[in-house]
């Protein structure tokens, strides 16, 4: 007892409840064994085959004492089962014992009849808790089998038994009765046998000893039937065993979970085995009339007739079935087909179908979005909070398109919507929410994430296209994001500027490789003598066909396409080899140090930081003259590029910050950028000598830098009065083309003083 308690509160089974179920079964056979090697008529061999029924009733209630099974019904109504056929046993013993008798029908064929309905409620319990919910391939199945074996049922037992004219009515109805309930354990165990899934020990040995009392009753009622002999001890086999079994099936520590209901939906795959038992089943009926002296008589044939019809209805009920299942499957693969894994939105195959269709209806309008800086996030907080920003970003998409539109993702960070029968103003209306949607942080893995959009919007005029219109929206997209608008629509205009800029893009491979790019050079100066401190070093495209075409026009277009990359280094081991060359040649009046631009793009570079240092060893520039530039533009975003930056900075490279003072939020990039120098941006300089609030701002990032400890270098100074009025402001460094335009071979003996300058 103490040991069950302790069993029942942690649920584990030992070792031993394990093997007990191994052992009955061991022993139950060999006891089978040692039943026929006694006397069959003898006392001894029935004491034997009834002390095997016992305890195999007192084993199933001692086993739901032992695993406390989740639903213990279903045992307790074997064990009822099993105790009454028993005692049909015992009553059948004490006629031909004590009362030296052998009737037929008796009381023990009372008590073997009353058994078959409890058994039958274990079974129903047990197919039934395999599924949770309807499952028509689950009842039409074990039907098809249970009414095809149920006509060879009574074509060859029960009408011979009904028919028989020597005996009584009772005796008939008996006789009968025997194979009427082992036709429906069949029909049950049919069912179990033919629901798809995985079935436990527990429940094979429970359907093991279904079938040997099945066997056996059916075996004797033939016997009976068509042989002068009674079987004899043979059959007692069949019952011997499937009590062992019963109990067996009661002590398998896997009856805690047999019978229990499942989720699991329903399978429609149709294995060989299934469909072979199937196909035979539902051909018994017209097999039946091949038989010699079947089909003459007329209660078979109706029987039979009976039986084909119901099998052919039931045959086409499951087709019908599988047929519907199959629909479902693929209208389901088909909703996944069109369907975003990640966020649940339509995706570009749906958004094309539904372009498709629009245009052919009449007017629509598409707004493609690309969220702003989104890779930065994936590289610093990972992609599963980037994943779930998709997923937010999704939602509020969504509700702000409103019921009528079609929200899609097209891949990456990149979204669609399209309004189908919606005028300039309704799309122009529904972007503005779109893009109102996402000025709020998103909730993102407990991130609070802000992040901005870039929105290009286009309509289906003069195309059937559903491609062109997409080109058109991104079009429009990648316009928005060049200027820093928030969203722009399509115009002719931007096509030609998108092809010119496509153009760019497929000549700069042939650039690269057969050396139309040159670098030029700008002297950076000490205010007020104009001594040559630095070169800030540029690149130039010498275009054998368009002359030198501006970075302005190519640089955007090395960017998009990726080789920017190459591209960039390029212009750092050139700048580096220069340098080198120049402090061999020039000496002291060669510039201190040299800067070079990089991009947003090298910067999202894990490895940059090794291409820099690779430079440097390979030219044979000291780490301290290389100064690095960047936009504030290329650094807001944090992430990868900021730890870049930091890379170098720890390397000993300097890092200027570029164009300052012209981006989203200049003076916070002070607090996470390593900066040695502020190149203060041309617009303050241009209107410095003007009386009143021009000259505020540049004094305001003068005494920033002094402040910080930081070096400024006023850009775009192109005349000696402005040069004046920033060295009384304080600044000591400049640059522009009143000091020197940039140059390919520049002249620094022109920039020799007199007296050297102290260095700032």
């Amino acid at each position: 007892m103490e040991f069950s308690d302790q069993y029942a509160g942690d649920r584990l089974p030992s070792v031993r409840q394990k093997r007990l179920w191994w052992w009955w079964l061991t022993l139950g056979v060999l006891a089978v064994g040692g039943y026929y090697l006694l006397p069959h008529d003898g006392l001894a061999a029935n004491l034997v085959y009834n002390i095997i029924g016992l305890l195999s009733c007192l084993m199933i209630p001692l086993a739901v004492r032992l695993h406390r099974p989740e639903r213990p019904a279903m045992w307790y109504w074997f064990a009822a089962g099993q105790t009454t056929w028993v005692c049909g046993d015992l009553v059948w013993e004490y006629y031909k014992y004590v009362l030296h008798q052998e009737p037929y029908p008796s009381a023990a064929d009372f008590f073997y009849l009353s058994a078959y309905p409890m058994l039958v409620v274990g079974l129903v319990l047990l197919s039934r808790g395999r599924r949770r919910g309807g499952d028509l391939a689950g009842l039409v199945d074990p039907a098809i089998v249970a009414i095809g074996i149920g006509l060879v049922f009574w074509v060859f037992v029960m009408h011979p038994i009904a028919a028989g004219s020597t005996a009584s009515t009772l005796e008939r109805v008996i006789g009968v009765a025997y194979p009427a309930a082992d036709a429906l354990l069949l029909a049950i165990l049919a069912r179990f046998f033919t629901t798809s899934g995985r079935h436990s020990a527990s429940a094979r040995l429970l359907s093991v000893a279904a079938l040997l009392l099945l066997v056996a009753d059916i075996a004797y009622s033939l016997v009976s039937l068509y042989s002068e002999s009674e079987g004899g001890s043979l059959l007692d086999a069949g019952w011997l065993l499937s009590y062992v079994a019963w109990a067996a099936a009661a002590l398998h520590p896997s009856m805690r979970w047999t019978g229990t209901t499942t989720n699991q939906p329903s399978d429609a795959r149709v294995g060989r085995s299934r469909l072979v038992l199937l196909a035979v089943c539902s051909l018994l009926a017209p097999a039946l009339l091949f038989v010699p002296g079947i089909g003459g008589d007329p209660v078979d044939r109706l029987a039979i007739a009976i039986g084909a019809v119901l099998l052919f209805v039931l045959v086409v009920l499951r087709m019908s079935g599988f047929v519907a299942q199959v629909q479902q499957q693929a209208d389901q693969l088909e909703d996944l087909a069109m369907a975003d894994a990640l966020t649940g939105l339509a995706n570009r195959r749906r958004l094309e179908q539904g372009l498709t269709e629009g245009l052919a209806a009449g007017p629509l309008q598409v707004a493609l979005l690309d969220l702003d800086d989104f890779k930065e996030v994936n590289d610093a907080l990972g992609h599963a909070v980037g994943d779930r920003l998709l997923v937010g970003v999704a939602e509020r998409l969504s509700r702000a398109a409103g019921p009528g539109a079609l929200v899609a993702r097209m891949g990456g960070d990149e979204f669609a919507v399209l309004l189908t029968g919606a005028d300039t103003a309704t799309a122009d209306a529904a972007v503005t929410r779109l893009a109102d949607s996402l000025r709020s942080p998103v909730q993102a893995a407990g991130h609070e994430l802000l992040i901005g959009v870039s929105i290009g919007v286009a309509d289906g005029t003069g195309t059937a296209d559903p491609v062109e219109v997409l080109r058109r929206a991104d079009v429009a997209m990648y316009a928005a994001k060049a200027v820093g608008d928030t969203h722009r629509r399509h115009t002719a205009d931007l096509d030609d500027s998108a092809d010119e800029q496509a153009r760019l893009g497929a000549e700069l491979r042939t650039a690269l490789d057969t050396g139309q790019f040159r670098m030029v050079y700008q002297p950076i100066v000490e205010l007020p003598c104009g001594r040559l401190r630095a070169v800030e070093a540029l690149v130039r495209w010498d275009h054998p066909e368009r002359g030198l075409i501006s970075p302005d026009r190519f640089i955007p277009a090395a960017e998009h396409n990726g080789l920017i990359i190459e591209l960039g280094e390029w212009i750092l081991r050139t700048a580096c080899t220069q340098a080198v060359e120049w402090q061999a040649d020039w000496g002291p009046r060669a510039p201190q140090r040299i800067s070079v631009n990089v991009s947003a793009r090298q910067l999202a570079q894990p490895g940059f930081t090794a291409v820099v240092a690779r430079a440097l060893a390979d030219t044979g520039l000291p780490v301290g003259k290389l100064t690095v530039e960047v936009t504030e533009t290329a650094v807001f975003g944090g992430g990868q590029a900021v730890q870049t930056l930091n890379e170098l900075h720890e390397l000993g490279v300097r890092i200027a910050l570029d164009d300052f003072g012209t981006g989203h939020s200049s003076l916070g990039l002070l607090q996470t950028v390593p900066v040695d120098v502020l190149k203060v941006d041309k617009s303050f300089v241009d209107n410095i000598t003007m009386a009143g609030r021009h000259a505020v701002i540049a004094t305001a990032l003068i005494r920033v830098s002094e402040g910080l400890g930081l070096t400024a270098v006023a850009e775009g100074v192109e005349t000696a009065e402005q040069a004046e009025e920033l060295h009384r402001l304080g600044y000591q460094l400049a640059q522009g083309y009143h000091f020197g335009k940039p140059e390919a071979e520049p002249d620094f003996a022109a920039y020799a003083v007199r007296e050297p300058a102290s260095r700032p």
